[in-house]
């Protein structure tokens, strides 16, 4: 998932990699709830890993200066959970990644949709019988 944010260009798929970053945040979330049910660690490691570049601050990062503040507060929390063995923590900062990146996600997209990057959507009325 990272690969893709590394390798893309700024385009109308931005709001849709940042969904699929969330999607992949919550599934680590979970398998890391599982392994520490089942009485595993966290293998810590002392590097600190760099968002890709589309996600770094400085980049022109579309979509609410605010939601970028807590996805860079939750990627920071990621890097300082990873340095432990703690697989709570990593669960919650995981989450905290996929909440910051699935609030950027629809912003985005609104954002895009509203500037015609995106096609607008169409919103059908419920007529009744």
């Amino acid at each position: 998932m990272i690969q893709a944010h590394r390798l893309a260009p700024p385009d109308a798929g931005f709001s849709a990699r940042l969904a699929d970053l969330a999607s992949v945040a919550r599934n680590e979330a979970e398998v890391c709830r599982k392994a520490a049910a089942a009485g595993y660690s966290w293998p810590a490691h002392g590097a600190t890993a760099q968002p890709p570049y589309e996600l770094r601050p400085g980049t022109g990062r579309r979509g609410p200066a605010d939601l970028w503040e807590r996805f860079d507060a939750a990627a920071a929390e990621l890097n300082r959970a990873g340095g432990g063995t703690d697989l709570i923590e990593v669960a919650q900062a995981h989450e905290q990644l996929a909440e910051a990146a699935g609030a950027l996600a629809v912003e985005v997209e609104r954002e895009d949709r509203a500037s015609g990057l995106l096609p607008q959507v169409e919103v059908r009325e419920r007529r009744s019988a």
